[in-house]
């Protein structure tokens, strides 16, 4: 495997905003040396055992978010020269967060992965935590899950997927390059790309079909058979009739957050454009025009959990990942009935007109759920 730093978050838009030019200059430098550690000596300097892409690309994002932590409680601001008392700081606030004990674990490993690259490289010390997380994993749990925080990765990375630059904001060069990917995105000469081709690169198809099977926990064969008619956006719900339901269970109401609600109204004017949907009433389709099943799915969310930096090595990754994270999240923030009337589960005893969760307090707790 060939890695590059250039191939892992160096300085993100989020760092770029808090930084002046030359500060950003000053860390991007020092986030190479770090990444190409990682990528070459961070397992095991004594054997020249570097990390795999998912670990490096997970820190890399991690250590960012420690460092811009740093720079806003400090009052001198910027600094690259990080101190054992930041990372004490920084994980006796995260200690109290509402993150997962996973994330906390995982942010201590990846701190404690950039005082080795110190100590090794930089004359630093290596640094002991006052206190360690335990990231409670066990065999026994389901490996098709998702934390809540890796919820909100999921859905901000849904933003980002697939976008590109606006038309107005990119220099005549860079635009032409964009032209030329956007030529081979699209199989059209690149002469014949119009705006309108980077509207349409822009689009909202991924990020409300992500977002929706996050609030809803779409199964695969759901988003395959997922309508137009079954949108009410106006009410923020989706409408599954009995026949296109996966259980053949009866009708089902259920809820969106307001955000997901918004993407899909956006999908909606936006997919009237699209020729190969005019004679279909199907939600979701392919590039090549068909819908979409569970392979598509999971290679989708495997690009989204790239895009997001979370990583995937050892963990079973599919569409179910989602559904089972809003079964989990929904049974925390609300109970029991609230997650089977949202998950639509087949139970004898959990029906709609039992349904002890109103539409209005589940939609509640997707925005808590992220």
């Amino acid at each position: 495997m060939s890695l590059e730093p250039e191939d892992f978050p160096l300085v993100t838009d989020k760092s770029r905003e808090l930084l002046k030019e030359k500060q950003v200059v000053d860390y991007e430098a020092h986030r190479i040396e770090f990444v190409r550690w990682l990528i070459h000596l961070g397992k095991n300097p004594d054997l020249a055992e570097g990390y795999g892409r998912d670990t490096i690309r997970a820190t890399a994002y991690r250590t960012d978010q420690f460092a811009r932590q740093v720079w806003t409680e400090q009052e001198d601001g910027y600094t690259a020269s990080f101190t054992h008392d930041h990372a004490d700081a920084y994980m006796t606030e995260l200690l109290y967060s509402d993150n997962s004990a996973t994330h906390k674990a995982n942010t201590q490993k990846a701190l404690k992965r950039l005082f080795k690259w110190r100590a090794h490289e930089k004359n630093g010390q290596l640094w002991e935590p006052e206190r360690t997380f335990s990231n409670m994993s066990s065999d026994t749990g389901p490996r098709e899950f998702l934390t809540i925080e890796e919820r909100k990765q999921i859905r901000e990375a849904a933003l980002d997927y697939g976008s590109i630059p606006s038309y107005s904001s990119v220099s005549t060069e860079d635009r032409d390059a964009w032209k030329a990917h956007l030529a081979q995105r699209f199989g059209k000469p690149k002469s014949e790309v119009t705006p309108e081709d980077w509207d349409r690169a822009n689009s909202w198809k991924f990020t409300s079909m992500t977002w929706a099977s996050l609030d809803c926990g779409l199964r695969p064969i759901e988003v395959e058979r997922a309508k137009v008619s079954w949108v009410d956006v106006e009410n923020s719900v989706l409408r599954i009739p009995k026949e296109d339901s996966a259980k053949n269970e009866g009708n089902w109401v259920v809820a969106l957050s307001d955000r997901t609600a918004d993407a899909l109204e956006r999908w909606l004017g936006e997919r009237e454009q699209y020729e190969k949907y005019d004679n279909t009433d199907t939600l979701w389709l392919t590039r090549e025009g068909n819908p979409y099943q569970t392979q598509s799915l999971r290679r989708l969310l495997v690009k989204l959990c790239e895009i997001a930096g979370i990583p995937t090595e050892s963990r079973k990754m599919s569409w179910y990942a989602l559904r089972h994270s809003t079964g989990t999240a929904m049974t925390h923030e609300r109970d029991l009935a609230a997650a089977k009337a949202q998950l639509r589960h087949k139970s004898e005893q959990t029906t709609m007109k039992y349904d002890q969760a109103p539409v209005e307090d589940r939609r509640e707790a997707l925005d808590r759920m992220g």
